[in-house]
């Protein structure tokens, strides 16, 4: 599995080399990030299609909401992409989702497979680290949108060892906050990679690459 881990949208970005060529061509885009906002969901998800449309990608909403009742067939799901995508918002949000669903154990079966890729900006790329420390200064922890249920706890994904700070030393609304969640994790000795915007981590096997 690759991994492509983003601090900001990457719209108009050419195809990255590291990716593999698509398999089935289709890639799932998660917007749960969004579901405490809701109404750019169909602003934010044309984009990420025109993105990756031009990377030779089909894109499909993969609404982790469906999920929450019958989490065993995610797997399934997962099996018919090339790659999911998901969306910044709020992080924890995200994480909530991604738990109530299964998802992490639903990735893990596609680990193996050299063709598929996760990737993510933002929130999409702070739930691959361990967890969501030093991001409560910069998302609100304590959001829990319509129907999730109460005892999804935000999880990190475990993708990588070291927890992603996004936009920092960017011209982003969220910089000085993340100068905070930067600051903080120094001084509390967590491993940490600090992203400005239109910086991207990339990890093919065991190798990490900043682009």
């Amino acid at each position: 599995m690759e991994l492509l881990l983003s601090s900001y949208v990457l719209d108009g970005v050419r195809r990255p080399t590291v990716l593999p060529p698509p398999v089935t061509g289709r890639a799932g885009v998660i917007l749960n990030a969004l579901d405490q906002y809701g109404s750019s969901r169909n602003r934010d998800f044309s984009r990420e299609d025109r993105t990756l449309a031009s990377w030779g990608y089909q894109c499909e909403e993969l609404d982790l909401r469906d999920y929450f009742s019958a989490p065993a067939t995610l797997s399934t799901r997962l099996a018919t992409l090339d790659m999911v995508w998901a969306l910044g918002g709020n992080a924890f949000v995200l994480a909530r989702a991604m738990n109530a669903c299964g998802f992490g154990p639903a990735l893990r079966q596609r680990t193996s497979t050299a063709q598929f890729t996760y990737g993510g900006y933002s929130a999409g790329a702070c739930v691959a680290g361990p967890d969501l420390r030093g991001i409560h200064l910069m998302d609100d922890p304590g959001v829990l949108p319509a129907g999730y249920p109460p005892e999804s706890q935000p999880i990190g994904l475990g993708l990588v060892p070291f927890r992603i700070v996004p936009h920092w030393r960017s011209d982003h609304q969220e910089a000085p906050a993340a100068e905070r969640a930067a600051a903080w994790l120094a001084r509390t000795g967590l491993e940490h990679r600090c992203l400005r915007d239109g910086q991207v981590v990339t990890v093919d096997g065991t190798v990490m690459t900043m682009l």
